[in-house]
């Protein structure tokens, strides 16, 4: 839910037009049509409008209770006869009755008051799941369009080398074509071209496929779509360490066991109530013609109802619901453990993709040099050729893991923080 406070407030009000209209998205946009149009977002939505409408139905239940009767009878005789002064007198042959009561309970062994709390604890529950839902829905997101940057960035990647070996099979050509060296040169920048047009193919499709896969999940047209990006930038995780043990109970997830554990306990109490004294007082008002004469009264009535042999069952009862509780308590326990361990997990895997792309870094670094000399090397003449393309294929391969490392280590970034109660 405060997900949609932040990015479905006055920003999306403001720009909402300029979003339907336009095909190319940041990741912010693509966050807010995500929240606006998924399907599992608004299923969600809708499950904690069906909660709310229980919590008010719960309400009601400290209200009177009112009901009406009426019933009109003919019969083929009298149903009460009556002997008077040698004569028999047949009464209530025909006639109408009805009435109307009002009960209004006083004490019902706690559990109009117990059901309210839980119908709130049912609410405040599914917020939760929402708040959970929305996380899990965004990171999703995220996930969809860091593999469309890394696939962009490839395509960048093979257009340079493309760029490079056109440059080169003009040079060879021309050394050809002077006899200088053989057609077997000619050929390996060919199968060289060859190799990119094949990767770009690849990486094209897969591109396309990735950005419907993002629209679908964004519930937007993918007619024309395309992502925007600045750079690939990176913050330390040392920024962004926290103690895991304090940020626990800010969890969607532990938030939901905690209230796992309040509906166990006031189901119990629920349940011990319905084995306690109920309390009820009333009024009402009748009226009925059966003999002839309009007859109408009022009446006032209380009510106290004792379950005695529901003990029997009872018992048993209230007992399985307090090893139910036992069992919410120690769920808790065991699945904050594990999602201590997640936390832990989470930055253990932060900090090495960093580690990884430092090291793809260096690599990219080093491979580009290393282009740089063989080129150098190759006008010199004391490398070959295949030297020359193996240096570009290596530089390629680099720029790839690179491009690779830094959209997982975003994506591990956010997992981290979503991990920690702070996405």
């Amino acid at each position: 839910m405060k997900k949609r406070n932040l990015y479905l407030g006055c920003l999306l009000i403001s720009i909402s037009g300029a979003i339907q209209a336009q095909s190319s998205f940041t990741l912010e946009q693509c966050k807010e049509l995500t929240l606006k149009n998924n399907y599992e977002i608004r299923k969600s939505e809708l499950q904690l409008k069906g909660a709310e409408q229980s919590r008010k139905e719960a309400f009601t239940n400290y209200f009177p209770v009112v009901s009406a009767t009426g019933t009109a009878m003919n019969a083929s005789a009298g149903t009460m006869n009556m002997e008077m002064m040698g004569t028999t007198l047949s009464l209530m042959k025909n006639g109408v009755l009805g009435g109307i009561t009002a009960t209004q309970p006083v004490f019902a062994g706690g559990n109009i008051v117990n059901g309210n709390k839980l119908a709130k604890v049912g609410v405040e529950a599914q917020r939760y799941q929402l708040d959970l839902s929305e996380d899990e829905i965004l990171l999703q997101t995220e996930h969809f369009y860091y593999q469309i940057v890394s696939l962009q960035e490839k395509l960048r990647t093979l257009d340079q080398l493309d760029a490079m070996l056109q440059h080169l099979r003009r040079d060879v050509e021309n050394s050809f074509k002077a006899g200088l060296i053989t057609q077997n040169d000619v050929l390996k920048v060919k199968l060289k071209q060859n190799e990119l047009a094949s990767n770009r193919l690849s990486v094209e499709n897969g591109l396309d496929i990735t950005k419907k896969l993002l629209c679908q999940h964004m519930g937007t047209d993918p007619s024309g779509f395309s992502i925007t990006y600045d750079s690939l930038w990176m913050e330390s995780p040392a920024n962004l360490l926290v103690n895991h043990a304090e940020v626990l109970s800010a969890r969607n997830e532990y938030k939901l066991l905690d209230k796992n554990v309040e509906a166990n306990n006031l189901q119990l109490k629920i349940k011990q109530g319905e084995f306690l004294p109920k309390v009820a007082v009333g009024a009402g008002y009748m009226y009925h013609n059966l003999t002839d004469v309009n007859t109408d009264f009022g009446v006032v009535f209380a009510t106290v109802s004792i379950p005695i042999s529901a003990w029997w069952g009872g018992s048993h009862a209230i007992k399985k619901q307090k090893i139910n509780q036992q069992v919410a308590m120690n769920d808790r326990q065991n699945k904050s453990e594990q999602l201590l361990i997640q936390m832990q997990q989470a930055l253990n895997d932060m900090e090495e993709s960093y580690k990884q792309v430092k090291l793809a870094e260096e690599a990219v670094a080093e491979a580009t040099e290393n282009l740089r000399l063989n080129e150098d090397y190759y006008k010199a003449g004391t490398v070959t050729l295949t030297d020359l393309l193996d240096a570009q294929s290596f530089l390629q391969q680099t720029r790839d893991r690179y491009t690779e490392s830094v959209t997982a280590y975003r994506f591990k970034r956010s997992n981290y923080l979503q991990v920690t109660g702070r996405y």
